[in-house]
């Protein structure tokens, strides 16, 4: 099977940080990203392999910018959501424990 235009990669998330994913070649695995950046992420649990196409895109980033990424530096990290305003103003939320609006 020919992967034309296409890359076969894992994915990982940060046992530290809730939706924070890291792409990488499944070819090469962890080794091209610092180590910095994996003392960072916590223990990385292996959620999927996938293979990345160009005409398929992805929930929560540009599927050309992970590719190039994970080609280019060895892995792509994909960051959290920006937080839910309404959420955050919710009554009972942790960094808004008395439900006060700012």
């Amino acid at each position: 099977m020919t992967l034309q235009g296409k890359l076969f990669c894992s994915i990982y998330r940060s046992s530290r940080r809730s939706e924070m994913y890291l792409f990488v070649a499944r070819a090469t695995g962890l080794e091209a990203v610092p180590k910095v950046l994996l003392e960072q992420c916590g223990k990385l649990v292996h959620v999927s392999d996938m293979i990345l196409d160009p005409k398929r895109p992805l929930a929560r980033a540009e599927v050309g910018k992970v590719m190039d990424e994970v080609r280019d530096k060895g892995f792509y990290l994909q960051m959290p959501p920006p937080p839910d305003e309404d959420l955050f103003l919710a009554a009972g939320h942790p960094d808004n424990p008395r439900g006060k609006r700012p």
